[in-house]
């Protein structure tokens, strides 16, 4: 693997990425709070959220670990792609034949979206400002 450096993102972007995350899924969430449907519904949107924010975390690092020369199984990187695209696909089916108005319907869509986004970003960050530490010197 070759040596680069790697410089930490600023202290903006993180902010920015961290603002995206938190705003896109606490606006989810209030959506789902306030909405005017079944707790099964509800809980359906909710697990999709996460399971949605998991998979893009584990698609994100295991794109990344490859780029990077760390060993990722064929299997594990297959899974995280399905497991993102699943999660967009079982958002979309599930907000497609909901009874919400299609103001509501773009709402839980673009904040799932941001929600992704930030994920990725905050993940990305973290990972880029552990890397851009110096080696802990033992003396």
């Amino acid at each position: 693997m070759e040596n680069k450096m790697i410089q930490k993102p600023s202290n903006a972007f993180i902010a920015a990425s961290w603002v995206a995350l938190l705003t896109g899924a606490i606006a989810f969430i209030i959506g789902l709070w306030n909405a005017e449907m079944e707790l099964n519904e509800k809980g359906y949107y909710f697990t999709v959220l996460m399971f949605g924010l998991f998979a893009a975390i584990s698609l994100q690092k295991a794109v990344r670990d490859q780029l990077e020369g760390i060993p990722v199984t064929n299997i594990y990187h297959s899974l995280a792609w399905f497991s993102t695209v699943l999660a967009v696909v079982l958002l979309v089916v599930g907000l497609w034949n909901a009874t919400l108005l299609r103001s509501e319907k773009g709402f839980y869509a673009m904040s799932f979206t941001l929600s992704l986004f930030g994920a990725i970003a905050v993940q990305k960050n973290t990972r880029d400002s552990q890397a851009a530490q110096p080696p802990f010197d033992h003396n």
